[in-house]
């Protein structure tokens, strides 16, 4: 059993948005260097769930936990000076800034003063964007924009990375290429909370996983559990 400290504790999370309750009674916790897939069908509360913890959205009960201090009503920023970084869908590139100046104005120390993602780590780590340095966010493909969004938030030397459709609409070649960065950015020991619909693939790639289905955690289980369950998971996921 870890006895690695959690960075992300969130418990009993309630969430509504006018009369609709989205999250009703959601738990979930991140420890340091753990990698938890987050699934469910469209419009089960995942995005929700991010943006709470991201300080993005209010709770309306329970608590949310950022390293031990009550993160329920910090703002974003303060979130991610915690160590949170957050890639979002649709990945929110500044379309008017280069590649470069995209890296560069999100660059700073973790929370310990270190810097285990410099500039040129980065690029050795997504060489297309070293070939591409001067180019407009605008004028990149999906995949470049994806592995932008990556990059910068790596910048950020995060101790949590949170990545909310992962591999989204793009080429079955550029997703291999993501899975492959994320796996070796797992390896760095950076946690991890990941959001694909390709649910195999993110159990292959994490330690643990939650099924979200209106609002509730309905399966919380390591993911090779959850793999030797396909019946399960065929009626939880509509796959």
């Amino acid at each position: 059993m870890t006895t690695e400290p959690q960075l992300i504790d969130a418990q009993d999370v309630h969430v509504h948005y006018g009369e609709s309750h989205v999250l009703r009674g959601v738990t979930l916790s991140i420890r340091a260097g753990e990698a938890v897939g987050l699934l469910g069908r469209n419009g089960m509360g995942k995005t929700t769930l991010i943006r709470t913890i991201m300080g993005h959205v209010r709770a309306s009960a329970g608590r949310i936990g950022i390293r031990g201090s009550d993160g329920s009503r910090m703002p974003p920023d303060r979130v991610a000076r915690a160590g949170i970084a957050y890639v979002p869908e649709g990945r929110a590139i500044f379309p008017n800034l280069s590649v470069r100046e995209n890296l560069l104005v999100a660059a700073r120390p973790g929370t310990t003063g270190r810097n285990e993602w410099p500039f040129e780590r980065i690029l050795a780590t997504f060489p297309r964007l070293a070939e591409r340095l001067g180019h407009g966010g605008q004028q990149l493909s999906g995949g470049e924009q994806q592995m932008l969004a990556i990059g910068r938030a790596l910048a950020t030397n995060p101790d949590v990375l949170i990545l909310d459709e992962a591999t989204e609409g793009l080429a079955p070649r550029v997703v291999r290429e993501i899975w492959r960065i994320i796996g070796e950015i797992r390896g760095t020991g950076i946690a991890s909370l990941i959001v694909d619909r390709n649910f195999r693939t993110v159990l292959a790639n994490t330690d643990r996983a939650l099924i979200l289905e209106k609002g509730r955690v309905v399966l919380d289980d390591r993911s090779e559990a959850l793999i030797a369950q396909p019946g399960e998971l065929a009626a939880r996921l509509g796959v």
